[in-house]
């Protein structure tokens, strides 16, 4: 329901004899409750692994996102800059992530919180143009590829468009940066 925070991923470094210091630290430092940024594909996937699920597929996180009545956004169709960390201009900006969870009236239908504004999010599946749900249930990507899919908007960002549910962006597997996080699906 949530993303990955920092002290979830701390955790599982120190269970996993990780080097945590590795992670370069972002300009307002480490803070437990904060989505956990800087990891690449990789390092995602295996915390997932690690914790019994996985990353969630494009169809997966998107459906959480928008629900069954197909949202613009996951509280609804209208934008509203108060319902996610983001840079909006009318805001000011954002600076950093916020804690996990706190803009509770931005939940989806399901009731999925940050899945517009904080980092964008990493999708298990590899990235292809024109993805529509080319099939009914739950379809995935190609079964290699380049660049791995990433989802949400982040709080670095100011344009509506960079957090509506149907937003996409692809990023190699390797990439790291300070506005890019993940979330935990359960098992299938």
């Amino acid at each position: 329901m949530f993303p990955v925070t920092v002290a979830e991923f701390k955790a599982y470094c120190l269970d996993e004899k990780i080097d945590f210091s590795k992670f370069p630290r972002p300009s307002w430092g480490w803070i437990d409750d904060h989505p956990m940024i800087r990891v690449n594909w990789r390092e995602a996937r295996d915390f997932c692994i690690w914790a019994g699920g996985d990353l969630p597929t494009e169809a997966q996180w998107e459906k959480a996102a928008r629900g069954e009545d197909g949202r613009e956004y996951p509280w609804g169709d209208e934008w509203d800059p108060t319902c996610c960390q983001c840079s909006w201009r009318t805001l000011g900006d954002a600076e950093s992530t916020s804690p996990v969870g706190s803009y509770p009236s931005g939940a989806s239908p399901f009731g999925c919180l940050d899945m517009a504004g904080n980092v964008w999010e990493w999708c298990l599946d590899w990235y292809q143009d024109g993805y529509a749900g080319q099939s009914d249930h739950n379809p995935t990507g190609p079964e290699s590829g380049t660049s791995c899919v990433m989802r949400g908007g982040s709080w670095f960002y100011r344009d509506s468009k960079n957090f509506r549910t149907t937003r996409r962006k692809h990023l190699g597997p390797w990439f790291h940066n300070y506005d890019r996080g993940f979330r935990l699906a359960g098992p299938a």
